[in-house]
C-alpha cells in the first residue's frame, strides 16, 4: 500500500487500536488504563482489537494475590499455531533493530512440551491485574519481556517475531516492581465515554425501558469465533512497512535539542522523586521516530516530541515527598512545600515542562 493509503487507513483507527498499531512498531510493550468498572469491557475490546484488527492471536492473563509462576506460565499459551506469521522464525533472533542493546541475544531453538507440541506464547498477551501478584510473578512478566521465551517445568516457549504484552489496569492501581514498569514502552488512558468501537459492533446493546433517566445497558460478550474468519483490517506487511519508514527518519539537531531539554527540566522538576531513566530517554527517541510514518512525516517535528513525552513518562515518574523535595535542604517551610506538592500527578509535571521549554520553530 502507498505511504498516503496507509496514513488514511491509520487515521480511521481508534485510540486503542493507534496504542496497539505503535507498540508493535516500536516492538515495544505497553500499559493501558482505564476505570476500574470498564476494565471487563476495555480487556473484551482488546481481544477484538488482536484479533478483528491485527489478525493476531491472544492470551489473557488475570493475576491476583494468589497467582503462581506456573498459573503465569500456562496462561500466556496457547492451543495451535500462535499467530497467522512468523511461523519460520520461532527459533531464531527475532529483536528488530530498534533496541541495540538486545541485538546480540541469540536464541537456541526452542523446545516444546512433548505432550502439547502445538502450545506456544500468544502474539498478544494481555495482563490484568499484575500489580496485585507476587514479585516473583512480576519479575517473571520482565524475563518474558526481555528474552521473549518462558520456561516450564517441560520446556522452553519462545516468543514469534510479533510479540507485545498489554499489562491492562485501572487508574490509580499500584505500580508494577520498578525494573518491569521501566521496560514498559508507553502508558495510554482509555476514557469509557470514547467507547469500545469493536465491542460495540459485534454485541447487541439492549437498553432496559424500566430504567430511568439513567438506562442500564445490557451487554453480551462477544466470543472471539464471531470473527475467526474475518480478515484482519491491518495486514502484518503494513506494520513491516511502518516498521522500515520508522528506521528512516531524521531528526534535526533543533528538535534533538528540545527533546534532550525536556528531559533535563523533567530531571530537574521540583515534584519529581526519579522515573525520568537512561530507558525512558530512548524510549522518548524511539517513539517519536515510530510516530512520525504514522502522521505520514519522514522527520520528527516538536509537536509529535510533545505527544510522545506524555505516553512515554506518566507510567514512570514518580512523585516525591514533601519531606525529599530538594527545596527542603535549604530551609523551606515543611507545610508550604507539602501544600504545592498536594495534589500533583506526573501528567502536570509533564505540562510543567512543556510550558517551560521552548520549542523550536
Amino acid at each position: 500500500m502507498e505511504a498516503t493509503g496507509l496514513v488514511e487507513k491509520i487515521q480511521e483507527l481508534t485510540d486503542l487500536e493507534l496504542a496497539v498499531l505503535v507498540s508493535l512498531v516500536a516492538s515495544q510493550h505497553c500499559i493501558i488504563q482505564t476505570e476500574e468498572g470498564s476494565l471487563d469491557s476495555l480487556e473484551q475490546e482488546l481481544r477484538l482489537v488482536a484479533s478483528n484488527v491485527f489478525g493476531l492471536s491472544h492470551a489473557v492473563v488475570h493475576c491476583n494475590e494468589s497467582t503462581t509462576l506456573e498459573d503465569f506460565n500456562t496462561g500466556i499459551l496457547v492451543d495451535g499455531h500462535p499467530g497467522r506469521i512468523d511461523h519460520e522464525d520461532s527459533g531464531k533472533d527475532l529483536e528488530l533493530d530498534h533496541d541495540s542493546s538486545r541485538r546480540s541475544r541469540s536464541t537456541s531453538p526452542v523446545k516444546y512440551d512433548s505432550g502439547r507440541e502445538d502450545r506456544g506464547i500468544a502474539n498478544i498477551v494481555i495482563i490484568s491485574g499484575l500489580p496485585m501478584a507476587s514479585e516473583q510473578t512480576q519479575i517473571q512478566a520482565l524475563e518474558l519481556l526481555r528474552t521473549r521465551r518462558i520456561f516450564t517445568h517441560t520446556g522452553v516457549h519462545a516468543a514469534l517475531k510479533t510479540f507485545l504484552l498489554i499489562f491492562l489496569d485501572g487508574v490509580g492501581a499500584p505500580r508494577l516492581v520498578h525494573h518491569l514498569n521501566d521496560h514498559i514502552f508507553i502508558s495510554h488512558y482509555h476514557d469509557p465515554e470514547d467507547g469500545f468501537a469493536n465491542l460495540e459492533e459485534g454485541s447487541e446493546w439492549i437498553e432496559d425501558d424500566r430504567a430511568s433517566l439513567a438506562s442500564v445497558v445490557h451487554r453480551k460478550v462477544v466470543p472471539d469465533a464471531l470473527f475467526a474468519n474475518r480478515p484482519a483490517l491491518f495486514l502484518q506487511e503494513e506494520v513491516r512497512s511502518l516498521i522500515d519508514l520508522s528506521q528512516t527518519v531524521t531528526v534535526s539537531a533543533e528538535v534533538k535539542a528540545y527533546l534532550q531539554n525536556l528531559i533535563t527540566f523533567l530531571r530537574m522538576h521540583r515534584a519529581v522523586g526519579g522515573g525520568i531513566s537512561p530507558r525512558a530517554t530512548q524510549h522518548f527517541d524511539l517513539l517519536v521516530r515510530c510516530l512520525a510514518p504514522l502522521h505520514g512525516l519522514e522527520f520528527v517535528t516538536p509537536s509529535l516530541v510533545s505527544l510522545a513525552i506524555r505516553k512515554i513518562y506518566p507510567h514512570r515518574i514518580a512523585i516525591t515527598s514533601a519531606e525529599n523535595e530538594r527545596s527542603m535542604q535549604y530551609g523551606s517551610d515543611l507545610a508550604a512545600v507539602s501544600s504545592i506538592l498536594d495534589g500533583f500527578r506526573p501528567e502536570d509535571v509533564i505540562d510543567d515542562v512543556l510550558q517551560q521549554v521552548e520549542a523550536p520553530l
